[in-house]
């Protein structure tokens, strides 16, 4: 008995290492490819938020040329340490952009199984299309029936002279009075405004405060005659409209079918009862509406 345990022994004992070896080889592999998992996987993810941060950059100049949307994904990229991973940048001009990045991921436990390297990619598409739904909207109101030629200029009358049914584009977006109106056309309208929404309009002369709220934000805009500055104060978002309820001669409400963007050129005179601008496209921070009129207001959407 003694001999017989003396020769099984030795032997499990060896079946014993190389189990223990098998299993530690087994359990460094996994532990290889978690944690090369995980670099693939932080590596994915930072390329797909920098390609959708690009894209929505970039689309925000599409309205424009497609040196400016170049410009704005290649910062986007720069700031984002991912400007060599560029695969791929496609324009439609005045509709998309898509971006694609690529990069070469180096492994590490991987290596032992024959991956050196890991291809990673992302990408991502925006589009604009024309605004349906919008917050910050100026009280005033421009009739979809009027043609729009951008950057011709324009004049947004504020009273009631020579203009049809009494209507003269001014807005009560938050209920009548001229103090609300004022505020309304400095700061913007704080609540939505959508297609389709009926809105009340103005009536009274609040040309005084029109003069006010406009010298404000031609003083406010830092950077005047820049078209393309985001925070310029001088542009206005305004409802294009469809007449809705005429009563008495006047027109009582109005149908909204749109957005447009109106570039404030210059102060009102003492005695002037209409800003003097014109319409530019541009693309703003609404929501997109295939049911909204295409009158240069646009809103970005990422489609992948």
């Amino acid at each position: 008995m003694g001999n017989f345990m003396k020769k099984f022994l030795p032997a499990q004992t060896g079946s014993a290492l190389v189990l223990v070896s098998l299993s530690i080889a087994l359990l460094m592999g996994i532990t290889g490819l978690v944690i090369d998992g995980g670099v693939l996987y932080t590596t994915k993810s930072h390329l797909q938020k920098t390609a959708r941060a690009a894209v929505l950059s970039g689309a925000q100049e599409l309205p424009n040329d497609i040196p400016s949307v170049e410009n704005v994904v290649q910062d986007i990229l720069l700031a984002h340490q991912a400007k060599d991973h560029l695969a791929n940048l496609t324009i439609d001009p005045g509709q998309q952009v898509a971006v694609t990045l690529r990069k070469e991921v180096s492994m590490s436990f991987m290596k032992i199984l024959g991956f050196h390297h890991v291809p990673v990619e992302a990408s991502a598409t925006a589009k604009i299309q024309q605004m349906g739904r919008a917050h910050g909207a100026a009280p005033l109101g421009i009739d979809e029936a009027i043609p729009l030629e951008f950057n011709k200029e324009y004049k947004l009358k504020v009273d009631q002279t020579e203009v049809s049914y009494g209507n003269f584009g001014v807005l009560a977006l938050s209920g009548p009075g001229a103090q609300t109106y004022e505020e309304n056309l400095r700061f913007g309208y704080r609540g939505e405004i959508k297609v389709g929404d009926i809105i009340n309009t103005q009536t009274g002369n609040i040309a005084g405060k029109t003069r006010t709220a406009i010298e404000e934000r031609i003083t406010n805009c830092s950077v005047p005659g820049d078209l393309d500055h985001r925070d310029c104060s001088r542009i206005l978002l305004v409802p294009v409209y469809r007449p809705y309820n005429h009563t008495n001669n006047q027109l009582k409400q109005i149908k909204v079918t749109g957005f447009a963007y109106f570039y404030i050129k210059e102060p009102m005179s003492p005695h002037d009862t209409s800003i003097t601008g014109m319409f530019i496209k541009r693309v703003g921070t609404g929501y997109t509406d295939f049911n909204a009129l295409d009158k240069g207001a646009y809103s970005i959407k990422l489609t992948e």
